[in-house]
This record gives C-alpha cells, sequence and structure tokens, in this order.
C-alpha cells in the first residue's frame, strides 16, 4: 500500500517533487520503478527483466531468526561490485569513531554548547559532519557516535555508505532528501530519517534556507527498533503506521561519480563513471525509513508524579542485556501536565545511562534558558542534573493547572557506555562555560521544621 503523496519544495524555485511512501515498521515490501521490474514467485531469475541484476542486501547473519533476519533483494542496473574499484584513503578529520579517547583539558562535569556556526566555506553533508562524542567499540559493533551537521552544498556526483553502523538523521535547520539506493526521502526539521548499515545514499538541500543543520546518531551495534510497551499495551508512543518507507527511484547517469565509504573508522573513495543509485526494484525489509515526531503519541501521569523519561522513547537499540539499551532515541514533545500535587518537570535525578541532548525548536521545559534549538548538553553517567533554578521556581511555585507545553521539541541519545568527548567537541567556541552556573541558585531551604524555607 502507497502512503498518500507529499510535496516538498525543491532547491530551484517554482520546482515541485512528489514522493510516495510505504507505510509501516518492520514490513516487508515490495515496490518498483518500472513495471514488471520486480520478479515474482523467486528471487534470483536467470535473466531479470530490463537487464537487471539481482542482488541481496543483508542486515542481519543468514541464520538470524526470522523476527530479526533483515534482508533485501535489489534489482539493479549494475550489481553494487561495478561500484567499487581500487579505493584510495581519504579523511574526514572530524568524524571520529569509538574507541576513541583523547587526552584534553577540560574536567568532568555537566556540558552544554550552543549551536554550531554557520560555516564560512561550501561544505556537503558528508564534509559538515562534525563528532561530538564516541561510545563503546564500532569494531565490536557495540555503542554509537553522537555528531552534528552543517553545511550548505547538495552531494551531486558523490555517494557514501557507512559500514560502521546505521545513520539516525535529525534535522534542526533545513529541509533535506536522502537519496538512498532503495528510493528518496524528504525530510524536514521535527522529521527523522534512518538510512541502514551498508545502504548507499546522498544528501542535497531542500528549499531556500541559509544554512542547513542537525544531529546524527551513528549506531554501531543493533539496529534500532521500536520498544515494548509493556503495561500501555497496544498503542500510543511511536505508532509503527506512522514509518515510511521510500518506494523505488533510481539514477540512470553515466558522468564521473565518486564512491565514498566508513569502514573500521577508517574512510575510503573510488571514482566510478556512473551512478551507483541504480535500484529500479527492490522487495524486503531491510530498507530505510521515515518518521514525524509530530505523530508520537506521548503518555504520562494523570494523577500524580512524573515519570520515567523512558516513557518517551520513540526508537531502541538493544544490547543484549533485557532493558539496557545500546541506544534510545528519546523525545520530549508537546503535552498536557495535569499532574496533582506534583513537581512536573523531571526530577533531579543521577543515572548509569548517558545522555546526549539536543533541541529541534522551543524551548525545553527543564532548561528554559541557554538551551536554544540546535544546541547540545552532555550529562555522563552518574553526574547529576536536573531543572536549572528558575525552572525550579516555577515548577515549585506555579498554580497546578493542566498546562500544556507546547512549540517544543526537545531529544535525547542516551547508551549504557559512557560517551567521550572529542579533541572538536572540548574546543568547539560554542561551549558555555558557565553552564553548572544554572543551578547555583539552588538554595538550602531546610531549616528543621517541616514546613521547611520557602521564602
Amino acid at each position: 500500500m502507497l502512503e498518500k503523496a507529499e510535496k516538498r519544495r525543491g532547491t530551484a524555485a517554482g520546482q515541485e517533487r512528489t514522493l510516495n511512501y510505504m507505510p509501516g515498521f518492520g514490513n516487508d515490501f515490495e515496490t518498483e520503478s518500472l513495471p514488471g521490474a520486480l520478479p515474482q514467485g523467486q528471487n534470483s531469475p536467470q535473466k531479470c527483466e530490463y537487464g537487471l541484476y539481482a542482488e541481496q542486501l543483508s542486515g542481519s547473519p543468514f541464520t538470524a531468526p526470522r523476527g530479526t533476519n533483515e534482508r533485501s533483494w535489489l534489482y539493479r542496473i549494475r550489481p553494487s561490485v561495478r561500484h567499487t574499484g581500487r579505493f584510495r584513503r581519504i579523511d574526514y578529520p572530524l568524524w571520529k569513531t569509538a574507541p576513541h579517547i583523547v587526552e584534553h583539558s577540560l574536567a568532568l562535569g555537566q556540558l552544554r554548547w550552543s549551536p554550531l556556526p554557520v560555516p564560512t566555506g561550501t561544505l556537503d553533508f558528508l564534509e559538515g559532519i562534525r563528532t561530538m562524542t564516541t561510545a563503546g567499540d564500532a569494531l565490536t559493533q557495540a555503542g554509537m557516535g553522537a555528531h552534528v551537521y552543517v553545511f550548505n552544498a547538495d552531494m551531486v556526483d558523490d555517494y557514501f555508505f557507512n559500514a560502521d553502523g546505521e545513520l539516525l538523521i535529525v534535522p534542526e535547520t533545513g529541509a533535506i532528501q536522502v537519496f538512498t539506493e532503495l528510493g528518496k526521502m524528504d525530510v524536514e526539521p521535527s522529521e527523522i530519517c534512518l538510512v541502514p548499515r551498508g545502504t548507499m545514499f546522498k544528501v542535497t538541500r531542500l528549499g531556500e534556507e541559509q544554512v542547513w543543520r542537525g544531529y546524527i546518531c551513528e549506531n554501531y551495534g543493533a539496529k534500532f527498533t521500536l520498544p515494548d510497551r509493556g503495561p500501555i499495551g497496544a498503542n500510543c508512543l511511536a505508532n509503527p503506521r506512522d514509518f515510511k518507507t521510500p518506494v523505488a527511484a533510481f539514477e540512470d547517469k553515466e558522468t564521473p561519480c565518486r564512491v565514498q565509504v566508513k569502514w573500521c573508522g577508517s574512510f575510503h573513495m573510488v571514482e566510478i563513471g556512473h551512478s551507483p543509485l541504480d535500484v529500479v526494484a527492490w522487495h524486503g525489509n531491510y530498507a530505510p525509513y521515515k518518521y514525524d515526531l509530530k505523530t508520537f503519541s506521548p503518555v504520562g501521569a494523570i494523577l500524580f508524579d512524573h515519570p520515567d523519561p523512558s516513557i518517551f522513547t520513540v526508537l531502541t537499540a538493544p544490547s543484549g542485556e533485557e532493558g539496557t539499551a545500546n541506544v534510545d532515541f528519546v523525545i520530549f514533545p508537546p503535552r498536557w501536565l495535569v499532574a496533582e500535587h506534583t513537581f512536573r518537570p523531571p526530577w533531579y535525578h543521577r543515572n548509569i545511562m548517558s545522555e546526549f541532548m539536543g533541541l529541534i525548536y522551543g524551548r525545553y521545559d527543564a532548561k528554559e534558558e541557554g538551551f536554544v534549538p540546535g544546541g547540545m548538553s552532555l550529562h555522563n553517567m552518574m553526574l547529576a542534573h536536573g531543572p536549572d533554578a528558575s525552572g525550579f521556581e516555577k515548577a515549585t511555585n506555579g498554580e497546578l493547572k493542566p498546562v500544556k507545553l507546547d512549540n517544543t521539541m526537545a531529544f535525547m541519545f542516551e547508551t549504557r557506555f559512557p560517551q567521550q568527548l572529542t579533541k572538536f567537541a572540548v574546543e568547539l567556541e560554542t561551549l558555555q562555560d558557565d553552564y553548572i552556573d544554572c543551578w547555583a541558585g539552588l538554595k538550602k531551604r531546610f531549616n528543621g521544621t517541616p514546613e521547611g524555607d520557602w521564602s
């Protein structure tokens, strides 16, 4: 089934493009961009229609259980062996991979940054990626990298795939088109998209912004999936029908192109004479997708107390240890606060998980000052955090009537591993040296009486 077509304005004035999507999470999809290109009843005919080549893209071991076995059959103009050749090493010096531990002078603590500066030169999506933290070990397929990106130019004849992990892309400013082997996705701020490990793609700009900026979680471990709902039951949170997988689309161009690969933390490039985005038809369950964060259906307290932030998990990458994620992707969307006799913002806490946060738009209720769209914060494992002093005062003394938190969308990449800072993050000019001072106004209110000192 095809989802209703969406229209997005292109990079040229007046240009519009319409894309179709297939709804569902983890479905077995089939799609073709030319009639009859998709074989029926078998995967690998002796001769494919249109002179295409059959090829399987596997996202799991061949013998993985049916419920976790992922693969797609691609029918393409050239097999992928023609999209490679004699690689040469290249470098993206600001994109780092775990394990990456550097000596630096920045002491342990809670950290926050303002947005990345606008680039002064010309950068495409790959050139604009900067790693803030790494965690775990990509070589053992555990952990993650937290990146930010800022760019102002299209990938036209450059293509990329990441063998180290899947990429969860979170735009903050500027809509983008992510053209993958399996189809195109137009992704706006407040939407996310995921490019599976090993999938070829390129990124171009949509609209007429001055800069395109956002965040990336590079997940080295088990793929992101929907969290179990437990007692919540069958509905709410991120509903499977709201995930959109692209239909088949391809480029048939014979011009000088470059394929770039990230493999075990190193980068390689090969020049070829054609586009590698040449999949005319495909079927399977290993595929990119996008998701509109505004369709997340939050649940929460309807009488008293603030639930654990895990109630806002959109996607989770399991670690193998039950209940402990390799990575969680958590959001804090618009919602009603109705709890009575309750401190409504997130409570003060220390946590075994390490939290990298970003803000897509609006204000975050626990940090109304200093944490701005495009900014970032890091609260590593067992470091205390919670509402700033002004947020505490507002929540403690405010009238406990129903209040809607509106025009806000914050998120968190949360991992079981400590997040190690990169040299870039330590030296970034937007690091807020005074972040720790946001809690300085939390004064002692204990005076030995049950009433305390609330003056």
